[in-house]
């Protein structure tokens, strides 16, 4: 299983940005994908899931602002942030849950002016 995350960057506050995880070796339509972000010093939490059946979860913090979907004829997941913030900045890593939990590698999002 790969999952090939991109899209970080530098934004200013109140900008937006994109992620994407192209993953290989699993189909996105039947995991449970996810993405989570992660700080120096902090435990990495989950930012936003959607599950197989299509269901989404996402953390308080980043409700309204967030939004995880899928293209499954590009086995992809996409993470669209808007209205980002300075504390949004973080390491952001695709996650792909099927039987075992697989993740990729992060993509820097630095929010700052």
């Amino acid at each position: 299983v790969q999952l090939q995350a991109s899209g970080g960057g530098l934004v200013q506050p109140g900008g937006s940005l994109r992620l994407s995880c192209a993953a290989s070796g699993i189909i996105v339509s039947v995991s449970h994908m996810g993405w989570y972000r992660q700080v120096p010093g902090k435990q990495r939490e989950l930012v936003a899931r959607i599950a197989g059946g299509g269901t989404t979860t996402y953390a308080d913090s980043v409700k309204g602002r967030f939004t995880i979907s899928r293209d499954n004829a590009k086995n992809t997941v996409y993470l669209q942030m808007n209205s980002l913030k300075p504390e949004d900045t973080a390491v952001y890593y695709c996650n792909a849950f099927y039987s075992i939990s697989h993740w990729g590698q992060g993509t820097l999002v630095t929010v700052s002016s």
